[in-house]
């Protein structure tokens, strides 16, 4: 029906590229620049061909502040976008989808910038070899920086006045990064010595370590969970030395500062008395609220950009969890009974959290001035002293602070959320599946484990074709929620196959459904197939037969995330102790010598794959119980050998009914058996059994390194 009134004016429609088409938020919120982009694909690459063009490669993720910052500065120019569309053929990556693409040019912007980092931006011959790149350029020349204006220029008229020379040096690079970057046995070198590497990255990790803060090496640091896996390893190994008492010290005071800093968000936390269990469960509690989506897969990220009001026209890094002082008084007003005359919620919560008037953000770590006059909520004082400054009970105080974070709470919902890149990937899947059983089961907490089996589900429906037994990199959500795959679906990489595979066991040892299992040993059949390196050992980072990837490359590198020829060590060794295929043995010893000489001189950069180093030579020990899973003997056995560390062990139950698969795999489980009716244990080493337990003490004694 038509309404009288003055008619709206007319709206301008945006511009809109090819990326409009795609699934990836990434690729999605570059779909209105006036650039014209591409995707990774044979259409662009043919374009570059036809009309004899260089290419322009830009790769990034939803959620990375200075992706943010280049797009608005320069992607969003109509004039840099006209000089991008004339003289290039533009292509937009999403590292995160593509990982493969992103690794082969990191690799040529690190050996030849000598840093990386994202944006990550290259320049490409037509046949996709690489001879200039970077990461963040400023739009316009500074007194230190050249301009992403000017450099496409340059570039552009390098093309056009020296295009064979340009070519020459393209060949020459690629000829130079395939020979540094193959990584293969030399001669007949065996596994290094699992002290002598152990030793070497205790050391090189104790001289980094940062004994005031945590951590190690410098700022700015990010968390990497491999150091602390492999301190955690090396005290188990050394429980009565001072090395490991250090290692532990090390690794826990690096946790304690972490959780106590600006990288945990004390707004969203629950209360409790363990620590360490709170923050798991605090850290649990965010992904299924904020990251979970509601068929059961893990979202890939939140931004660090928002909205700082709901009318504001710019996003500012971290304005969604920083604070103004004047905004923390008038939201917590109260005096505070009992407390030293005047002192009210605000001056508690301030102190507690190390909140100062003009902003306790270092300016010169803020080049933009995003963070000027805010705070990011970093614990700066223990209850007690906190408590004692005020004259309060320590028990006081933290009923008082827990009130003031769900007063904080109410007013931050009230603030406009980071964008949620909804995008699902197989490999970060896994790794949260693993976080929720190995949680789940170190707590017996069961609500964990089903967490993570309804994940596991999810892999199994949408990122897994039974028809070819393959694994897929990704998926995403769609309108009305729905699970939605792209129109070509990426296949997994190794890294996919790696991580779901050790979920696969750790929601095994936490749930005892065999069905994880059997998947779990398919998916490493399938690996070994498809990406294994049978001349030089190890496995390639991608399969075979991609025209488009000029490199094939292993990675080298434990950083955030673990190398995945790292953690298939250690998953090899758990096949094999779950299956008797001694093969996949040999496997791992395999990688470990092709990576030997990278042990022995800097263990430091591969400290998951020296921690598998210790596992391989101290040989995984079975741990089988005998026992109804239900009866309260076995529970209680499984408890005791889910609360003690230790890194060499694989878990088990045989009770004859439900494990047919394993009996299947294992016929010397069939001679073990319950005694005088009891739950019973076994620790079994390459299938030979201890004498049968049935008490959990002697049980625990015989779990030690």
């Amino acid at each position: 029906m038509a309404t009288v009134g003055t008619p709206s004016p007319p709206t301008v429609p945006r511009h809109t590229n090819r990326l409009i088409n795609e699934k990836s938020p990434y690729l999605l919120q570059h779909a209105h620049n006036p650039v014209d982009w591409y995707p990774w694909g044979q259409e662009a690459f043919d374009k570059a061909k036809t009309e004899n063009k260089l290419i322009f490669l830009s790769v990034g993720y939803s959620t990375c502040h200075w992706c943010h910052v280049m797009e608005e500065e320069s992607f969003k120019s109509k004039e840099i976008g006209d000089i991008m569309n004339e003289h290039f053929v533009c292509i937009k990556v999403d590292r995160e989808e593509r990982p493969d693409v992103d690794k082969v040019y990191m690799t040529f912007v690190q050996a030849t910038s000598g840093g990386g980092g994202w944006p990550m931006s290259v320049w490409l011959t037509p046949d996709l070899k690489p001879f200039a790149g970077g990461t963040y350029f400023p739009p316009e020349d500074g007194v230190h920086r050249v301009g992403f204006r000017t450099v496409l220029l340059r570039i552009a008229e390098q093309w056009k006045e020296n295009k064979d020379a340009l070519l020459e040096s393209s060949q020459r690079i690629l000829v130079a990064l395939q020979h540094t970057s193959e990584i293969r046995v030399q001669g007949q070198e065996s596994p290094p010595p699992a002290k002598e590497v152990m030793d070497t990255c205790f050391q090189q990790l104790s001289r980094s370590y940062d004994e005031d803060y945590g951590g190690f090496s410098k700022s700015p640091k990010f968390p990497t969970p491999v150091n602390l896996n492999f301190l955690f390893t090396y005290w188990a190994l050394h429980r009565t030395t001072p090395e490991g008492a250090r290692a532990l010290q090390m690794a826990l005071h690096t946790l304690k500062m972490m959780a106590h800093g600006g990288i945990h968000d004390h707004i969203g936390q629950i209360s409790g008395d363990e620590f360490f269990a709170d923050v798991v469960r605090d850290i649990l509690l965010y992904v299924s609220r904020d990251l979970s989506d509601q068929a059961g897969g893990f979202y890939s990220a939140e931004d660090a950009d928002s909205y700082p009001t709901t009318t504001s026209r710019e996003k500012r890094e971290g304005a969604f969890c920083v604070w103004a002082a004047e905004e923390l008084r008038a939201l917590l007003p109260d005096p505070v009974e009992g407390a030293t005359e005047g002192t009210t919620l605000g001056d508690v919560f301030m102190h507690h959290y190390g909140v100062e008037e003009a902003g306790n953000v270092d300016p010169m770590k803020d080049p933009h001035q995003e963070l000027k006059g805010k705070n990011v909520l970093i614990a700066r004082s223990s209850l007690e002293l906190t408590a004692a400054r005020f004259g309060l009970e320590p028990g006081r105080l933290s009923a008082l602070l827990q009130e003031c974070r769900q007063r904080l709470s109410s007013a931050r919902a009230q603030r406009p959320r980071p964008h949620l890149d909804t995008k699902m990937l197989a490999a970060w899947n896994g790794l949260m599946i693993s976080g929720f059983a190995q949680a789940g089961a170190a707590l017996a907490e069961q609500g964990y484990v089903s967490r993570a089996a309804e994940a596991a589900a999810f892999l199994r429906k949408h990122l897994f074709d039974p028809d070819s037994g393959r694994l897929l990199r990704s998926c995403y959500r769609g309108k009305d929620n729905s699970v939605e795959q792209s129109a070509v679906p990426i296949q997994g990489f190794l890294e996919d196959y790696v991580f779901v595979i050790q979920a696969l066991f750790d929601l095994y040892e936490a749930s005892l459904e065999q069905g994880w299992l059997e998947w779990a040993l398919h998916l490493q059949h399938m690996q070994d197939k498809l990406f294994w390196d049978p001349k030089g050992f190890a496995y390639f980072s991608t399969e075979a037969g991609d025209p488009s990837l000029l490199l094939r490359l292993k990675d080298d590198q434990d950083g955030a995330e673990p190398t995945p020829n790292s953690v298939t060590v250690t998953n090899l060794l758990r096949a094999a102790c779950y299956s008797g295929h001694m093969e996949w043995v040999e496997k791992a010893g395999k990688i470990l010598a092709a990576f030997s000489e990278r042990l022995q001189k800097i263990p430091i950069t591969l400290p998951e794959m020296a921690r598998a180093t210790a596992v391989f030579h101290h040989t995984l020990k079975q741990v089988v119980i005998c026992g109804d899973p239900q009866g309260e003997d076995t529970k209680e056995m499984l408890h005791c050998v889910r609360s003690v560390f230790s890194p060499n062990k694989v878990l088990m139950v045989a009770d004859g009914d439900s494990a047919g698969f394993l009996y299947s795999q294992l016929p010397f489980l069939a001679s073990l058996e319950r005694k005088d009716g009891k739950a019973t244990a076994y620790i079994c080493s390459n299938f030979t059994c201890s004498l049968p337990v049935t008490s959990v003490q002697e049980l625990r004694g015989m779990l030690g390194p």
